[in-house]
């Protein structure tokens, strides 16, 4: 999260919403679909295998349609691929990130 935090710390300019999101995105001030998308997320990435139908019913009552879920669900695949190749082949922070 220290690269991603740093980007979204230029986008928002709000140094808690971004510690929040670093710590524990539930202390976060979030919308109630933002909050939902975040449940969603954190379930495909920690637990994929027990995802089931039920999950996408909070997506749904909170405005996503059928192709925002599969944009969600893509981008949560594509960042869990992305981020097993790099600790797969040991790939670290540039320098530069360290000190932050």
């Amino acid at each position: 999260m220290t690269h991603h935090g740093e980007g979204l710390l230029r986008l928002t300019k709000d140094e808690t919403l971004v510690n929040h999101l670093k710590e524990d995105y539930t202390k976060a001030d979030l919308t109630p679909p933002q909050r939902a998308m975040l449940d969603y997320s954190v379930k495909l990435t920690e637990s994929p295998a027990r995802m089931e139908p039920a999950d996408l019913q909070p997506l749904r009552d909170n405005g996503f349609d059928d192709k925002a879920i599969l944009d969600i669900n893509q981008i949560v695949a594509y960042f869990a691929y992305v981020n097993r190749v790099a600790d797969g082949l040991g790939v670290e922070l540039e320098d530069f990130w360290k000190g932050k």
